[in-house]
């Protein structure tokens, strides 16, 4: 028997109940907020002149080294697995102070780009742009000539950045990615690409990146040399208006796409940036952050699969369309099977 009682409705004010729109999957999945897939991944490679076999990364489990023979394989496997988009990463045996093999038509970076899109030419092809790889005292850029203390010089590296993503753009890269956080490093690529018949290409720019701890297993990955600070060309972590600032200005200058490095530890520098840009924006969940969830995983701590997606998530409700993460292949094992 129904009840029912005399009510004015001008006094009578329901009892809101945010559990009834849990009650099952179904609802759950119709007012999901914040969706993630496959499509948002960008998968990070490392290939490595001179070696013969995979070389594991001891402090990113699951994380290798490849030869180059093995790219086209690498790269065949992750579209199977439904990763569309790809970032390489060159280790080279031929470094020199100013990085010069990435703009040789035959050095390591045009030649995995070239690798890479003849085993998928569907596969989004993305060239990390900077000179740390490929340095040999590990710094981004052409060290000045100051003998007490050694910096980057901005304006002769913005001068070999459009050398390096020219020979990219030739080789037939998909994107560009300027990751050496120098002043006017987008309107200088947009201008060599647009002077030499490259408009079409897009500039993902790393152009909120902090100097950063997170970054410890990447130099393990690229096996750097390098000692010292980035700290007076990389954002300083306590730095939220800066940070915006700064990608305002890629954004002013012609970028594409608008990025955050790291990833977890700024959130809140994604959300002020999502707010204030219409542009895509990528998020970078780092070697560190990785290497993290991997040691709580190994531990038996965390839920790696149930973690890991939650940290996807995460990324996406504060604001990001693209997410590079060296756990793409797995999380696509894991979409996959769910399947």
């Amino acid at each position: 028997m129904a009840i029912f009682m005399s009510v004015s409705s001008s006094s009578y004010l329901p009892e809101f109940r945010f559990r009834r729109l849990r009650r099952s999957s179904v609802l759950r999945d119709l007012v999901r907020e914040t969706q993630f897939s496959l499509n948002d991944l960008i998968y990070p490679i490392f290939v490595q002149e001179n070696i013969d076999a995979a070389i594991a990364i001891d402090s990113m489990p699951g994380v290798f080294r490849y030869p180059e023979a093995e790219l086209a394989q690498v790269v065949k496997t992750a579209w199977d697995k439904g990763i569309k988009a790809i970032i390489l990463f060159g280790v080279s045996e031929h470094k020199d102070d100013c990085g010069s093999d990435t703009w040789n038509a035959q050095g390591l970076m045009a030649r995995m780009i070239l690798s890479a899109k003849a085993a998928v030419p569907d596969m989004l092809v993305i060239s990390d742009n900077c000179f740390c790889e490929y340095t040999d005292h590990g710094h981004c850029g052409v060290l000045n000539k100051d003998a007490v203390k050694a910096d980057v010089d901005n304006d002769l590296t913005l001068v070999n950045l459009q050398k390096q993503c020219l020979v990219a753009a030739q080789a037939g890269v998909d994107m560009i990615a300027p990751s050496g956080m120098m002043d006017g490093m987008i309107v200088a690529i947009r201008q060599v690409l647009d002077d030499n018949g490259f408009s079409h290409i897009p500039v993902m720019s790393y152009s909120t990146k902090f100097a950063s701890a997170y970054y410890g297993p990447f130099r393990d990955a690229v096996d750097s040399n390098f000692k010292g600070s980035r700290s007076t060309y990389q954002l300083d972590a306590a730095n939220a208006r800066e940070a915006l600032a700064e990608s305002m200005q890629d954004e002013l200058e012609g970028a594409d796409i608008l990025m955050v490095k790291p990833g977890l530890a700024y959130l809140d520098i994604l959300c002020k940036i999502r707010q204030n840009s219409q542009l895509p924006l990528a998020v970078y969940h780092v070697s560190g952050e990785y290497a993290m969830l991997k040691a709580a995983a190994i531990a038996g701590v965390i839920d790696e699969e149930a973690v890991v997606l939650e940290t996807m998530l995460a990324f996406k409700r504060a604001g990001a369309d693209l997410i590079i993460s060296y756990y793409a292949l797995q999380i696509s094992d894991w979409i996959n099977s769910e399947a």
